[in-house]
Protein backbone atom coordinates (compact mmCIF):
# COMPACT_ATOMS: atom_id res chain seq x y z
CA UNK A 1 0.00 0.00 0.00
CA UNK A 2 1.32 3.66 -0.79
CA UNK A 3 0.44 6.13 1.64
CA UNK A 4 0.35 10.24 0.99
CA UNK A 5 0.30 12.49 3.79
CA UNK A 6 0.47 16.19 2.08
CA UNK A 7 -0.97 19.49 2.54
CA UNK A 8 0.24 23.05 4.47
CA UNK A 9 -0.56 21.70 7.64
CA UNK A 10 1.37 20.65 10.54
CA UNK A 11 2.11 17.57 11.48
CA UNK A 12 2.67 15.14 8.05
CA UNK A 13 6.18 14.03 9.98
CA UNK A 14 4.27 13.11 12.93
CA UNK A 15 1.88 11.16 11.37
CA UNK A 16 4.08 9.24 9.20
CA UNK A 17 6.76 8.53 12.97
CA UNK A 18 3.28 7.67 14.68
CA UNK A 19 3.06 4.97 12.00
CA UNK A 20 6.28 3.58 12.21
CA UNK A 21 6.24 3.12 16.09
CA UNK A 22 3.07 1.50 15.58
CA UNK A 23 4.82 -1.17 13.12
CA UNK A 24 7.79 -1.69 15.14
CA UNK A 25 5.17 -2.62 18.22
CA UNK A 26 3.91 -4.79 15.92
CA UNK A 27 7.46 -6.36 15.14
CA UNK A 28 7.67 -4.37 11.54
CA UNK A 29 11.22 -3.32 10.35
CA UNK A 30 10.60 0.39 9.28
CA UNK A 31 12.79 2.53 7.00
CA UNK A 32 12.51 6.07 7.36
CA UNK A 33 14.48 8.11 4.53
CA UNK A 34 14.73 11.82 5.95
CA UNK A 35 14.65 14.40 2.22
CA UNK A 36 16.14 17.87 2.87
CA UNK A 37 16.25 17.50 6.61
CA UNK A 38 19.91 16.73 8.18
CA UNK A 39 19.70 18.40 11.57
CA UNK A 40 19.28 16.08 14.89
CA UNK A 41 15.76 16.73 15.29
CA UNK A 42 14.48 15.50 18.47
CA UNK A 43 12.30 12.59 17.41
CA UNK A 44 15.32 11.33 15.76
CA UNK A 45 16.50 10.36 19.19
CA UNK A 46 13.71 8.78 20.12
CA UNK A 47 13.51 6.35 16.96
CA UNK A 48 17.37 5.79 17.91
CA UNK A 49 16.17 3.73 21.23
CA UNK A 50 14.09 1.58 18.60
CA UNK A 51 15.96 -1.42 17.57
CA UNK A 52 13.37 -2.15 14.62
CA UNK A 53 13.60 1.61 13.17
CA UNK A 54 16.38 2.67 10.70
CA UNK A 55 16.68 6.72 9.88
CA UNK A 56 18.70 8.04 7.03
CA UNK A 57 18.94 12.03 5.98
CA UNK A 58 19.39 13.24 2.78
CA UNK A 59 19.71 17.12 3.53
CA UNK A 60 21.96 19.72 4.47
CA UNK A 61 19.65 21.25 7.30
CA UNK A 62 18.84 24.40 5.67
CA UNK A 63 15.57 25.41 4.45
CA UNK A 64 15.78 25.61 0.31
CA UNK A 65 14.65 29.07 -0.58
CA UNK A 66 15.84 29.67 -3.98
CA UNK A 67 17.13 27.35 -6.64
CA UNK A 68 18.81 24.32 -4.90
CA UNK A 69 22.51 23.40 -5.43
CA UNK A 70 23.69 20.84 -7.07
CA UNK A 71 24.49 19.36 -3.70
CA UNK A 72 21.01 19.21 -2.42
CA UNK A 73 20.05 17.60 -5.98
CA UNK A 74 22.76 15.08 -5.36
CA UNK A 75 21.63 14.68 -1.91
CA UNK A 76 17.75 13.92 -3.03
CA UNK A 77 19.56 11.56 -5.68
CA UNK A 78 21.55 9.72 -2.81
CA UNK A 79 18.36 9.34 -0.95
CA UNK A 80 15.62 8.05 -3.82
CA UNK A 81 18.82 5.49 -4.02
CA UNK A 82 19.44 4.25 -0.77
CA UNK A 83 15.59 3.98 -0.51
CA UNK A 84 15.43 1.65 -3.28
CA UNK A 85 18.35 -0.55 -1.83
CA UNK A 86 16.60 -0.87 1.30
CA UNK A 87 13.56 -2.39 -0.67
CA UNK A 88 15.72 -4.55 -2.71
CA UNK A 89 17.41 -5.77 0.65
CA UNK A 90 13.68 -7.34 1.90
CA UNK A 91 14.57 -6.29 5.64
CA UNK A 92 11.93 -3.50 5.58
CA UNK A 93 8.34 -3.98 6.25
CA UNK A 94 7.44 -0.51 6.04
CA UNK A 95 9.39 2.38 4.23
CA UNK A 96 8.66 6.14 4.97
CA UNK A 97 10.56 8.93 2.94
CA UNK A 98 9.88 12.03 4.33
CA UNK A 99 9.52 15.44 2.76
CA UNK A 100 10.36 13.65 -0.93
CA UNK A 101 7.03 15.69 -1.54
CA UNK A 102 8.96 18.29 -0.97
CA UNK A 103 11.81 17.18 -2.56
CA UNK A 104 9.74 17.22 -5.75
CA UNK A 105 8.52 20.47 -5.30
CA UNK A 106 11.56 22.14 -5.28
CA UNK A 107 12.73 20.09 -8.02
CA UNK A 108 15.41 18.05 -6.37
CA UNK A 109 13.94 14.95 -7.64
CA UNK A 110 11.63 14.44 -10.91
CA UNK A 111 8.13 13.27 -11.17
CA UNK A 112 8.86 10.57 -13.50
CA UNK A 113 11.89 8.51 -11.44
CA UNK A 114 9.48 8.88 -8.56
CA UNK A 115 6.14 7.32 -10.10
CA UNK A 116 8.84 4.67 -11.29
CA UNK A 117 9.72 4.09 -7.77
CA UNK A 118 6.68 4.11 -6.44
CA UNK A 119 5.36 0.98 -9.06
CA UNK A 120 8.75 -1.07 -8.24
CA UNK A 121 7.89 -1.30 -4.32
CA UNK A 122 6.45 -4.99 -3.97
CA UNK A 123 2.86 -5.53 -2.51
CA UNK A 124 4.25 -6.55 0.93
CA UNK A 125 5.97 -3.07 1.89
CA UNK A 126 3.90 -0.04 2.98
CA UNK A 127 4.88 2.84 1.56
CA UNK A 128 5.18 6.44 3.27
CA UNK A 129 5.71 9.66 0.94
CA UNK A 130 5.26 12.98 3.32
CA UNK A 131 5.16 16.78 2.01
CA UNK A 132 3.31 19.93 0.92
CA UNK A 133 2.30 19.85 -2.70
CA UNK A 134 1.86 16.31 -3.63
CA UNK A 135 1.55 16.24 -7.74
CA UNK A 136 -1.92 15.03 -8.91
CA UNK A 137 0.27 11.84 -10.89
CA UNK A 138 1.37 11.13 -6.80
CA UNK A 139 -1.69 11.17 -5.77
CA UNK A 140 -3.52 8.79 -7.89
CA UNK A 141 -0.74 6.06 -7.82
CA UNK A 142 -1.62 6.24 -4.03
CA UNK A 143 -3.61 3.90 -1.89
CA UNK A 144 -3.95 6.26 0.53
CA UNK A 145 -3.77 10.17 0.22
CA UNK A 146 -4.29 12.21 3.60
CA UNK A 147 -4.62 15.60 3.41
CA UNK A 148 -3.21 18.02 6.33
CA UNK A 149 -4.93 21.54 6.05
CA UNK A 150 -3.84 24.28 8.55
CA UNK A 151 -6.55 26.18 9.52
CA UNK A 152 -4.90 28.23 12.38
CA UNK A 153 -0.93 28.20 13.23
CA UNK A 154 0.36 29.99 16.14
CA UNK A 155 3.11 31.11 13.41
CA UNK A 156 0.97 33.81 12.31
CA UNK A 157 1.31 35.09 15.71
CA UNK A 158 5.07 35.47 15.51
CA UNK A 159 5.68 32.11 17.58
CA UNK A 160 8.99 30.47 16.69
CA UNK A 161 9.56 26.73 16.26
CA UNK A 162 9.78 25.11 20.34
CA UNK A 163 12.36 21.99 20.73
CA UNK A 164 10.02 19.08 20.89
CA UNK A 165 7.02 20.52 19.29
CA UNK A 166 8.11 21.27 16.22
CA UNK A 167 11.65 19.95 16.25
Amino acid sequence: MIHIYTGNGKGKTTAALGLAVRAAGACKRVYIGQFIKGKPYSELRCLKKIGSIKVEQFGRGCFIKKEPSRFDIELAQKGLSRAAEMIKSMKFDVIILDEILCALDVRLLCLPEVLAFMRRVPARVELVFTGRNAPKAIIRAADLVSEIREIKHYYRKGIKARKGIEF
